[in-house]
């Protein structure tokens, strides 16, 4: 099977985020606006693209396996988990549903948290043709419940830096109940930003990730570099 041929600054780009690799896994840090997985937009998605990149890379001249176990909504960036093997698949597919993969966010939000720390547990409704997620008062419908933890570790001029811990995988999660307890993510207009930001993306970024390896059965820890659109972050990070 052929695959599109990659531009010699694609193939490094990709190269360049590699940020863990072995013949079951490869680990990439997602750039805002990517796609993980093919949509109804068409847009060639990161699977796609790794794919292209190994068969180029490897000279592969058959059909290139890259299993998707997980996806980042398209204005995030971050860590993103793609398995090379149909048994690593399978395995982090068992490991993400019953809640064994352990991920970290960070989220330079608008306002600073009423709180150093805190759990958070809501109920959530999803508006389908909107494509957002709701806090509701109780459990009504599909509602689902979503938790997560935040920690308040830093600030720039003018906005918050939290670390979130997700605790339940809901669509939107993060964005939605950041949002509901006054703590809105910078450029997320859906969920009342005052405004975007240059690239099109929200400032929520898969950071890291702990898990056991889906074959070796080693515990492993992952983690991805910030964007450098986040500014002054490396003031926060010394």
């Amino acid at each position: 099977m052929e695959y599109r041929e990659l531009t010699k600054e694609e193939f490094a780009d990709i190269q360049s985020r590699i940020l863990y690799e072995d013949n079951h896994l490869i680990v990439v840090n997602k750039r805002v606006g990517e796609i993980v997985q093919g949509d109804r937009t068409g847009d060639e998605c990161l699977a796609d693209t790794l794919k292209a990149f190994v068969a180029l890379r490897d000279g592969k001249p058959g059909k290139v396996f890259m299993g998707v176990p997980h996806r980042l909504d398209r204005p995030v960036s971050g860590i993103c988990m793609f398995a090379k093997t149909s048994k690593a698949l399978e395995r982090l597919n068992a490991m993400f549903r019953e809640g064994e993969v352990h991920k970290w966010y960070w989220a330079l939000v608008c306002k600073e948290p009423p709180a150093p720390g805190a759990a958070l547990e809501n109920w959530l409704g999803r508006n389908e043709k909107q494509n957002k997620a709701y806090v509701l008062p109780a459990k009504k419908g599909e509602a689902k419940l979503a938790r997560l933890e935040y920690e308040y570790i830093g600030r720039t001029d003018r906005y918050f830096l939290l670390e979130v811990r997700l605790l339940t995988g809901r669509h939107h999660q993060i964005r939605c109940q950041l949002s509901h307890a006054g703590m809105v993510i910078k450029g997320d207009l859906k969920y009342g930003a005052p405004r975007s930001n240059p690239d099109g993306g929200i400032c929520l970024h898969a950071r890291r990730i702990t898990f056991v390896h889906p074959v070796r059965k080693e515990e492993m820890t992952v983690e991805a570099p910030v964007p450098s659109s986040w500014k002054g972050i490396a003031g926060i990070l010394g």
